[in-house]
């Protein structure tokens, strides 16, 4: 598998952002998935998006992208954790 590149988004790139990129990095350690994982404002996802894999957001995606994009809220309220850790390792696996 190819190393992946991630961008974790929130509306000012520093608290929420922190808190999913912790739970990202053990999700892709777990499952022995390589990527290099950045922290931005939301705002920066449009023109960050052609290196990257997937974008992985704490609030409403502003846009439409040219890659995979999820809304990770359930990453900080504690709900459906389980469920989108499924989806974004689906989604790394599918952009090999």
């Amino acid at each position: 598998m190819n190393k992946k590149r991630l961008l974790v988004a929130c509306g000012a790139g520093i608290a929420t952002s922190t808190v999913v990129m912790n739970r990202i990095e053990q999700l892709l350690k777990d499952n022995q998935i390589e990527a290099d994982i950045q922290q931005i404002k939301i705002v920066e996802a449009k023109s960050l998006q052609r290196d990257a894999d997937l974008i992985i957001s704490t609030t409403i995606l502003p846009t439409t992208y040219e890659i995979p994009a999820v809304v990770a809220t359930s990453y900080i309220t504690g709900l459906g954790m389980e469920e989108m850790d499924a989806k974004i390792i689906e989604i790394l696996n599918a952009t090999d």
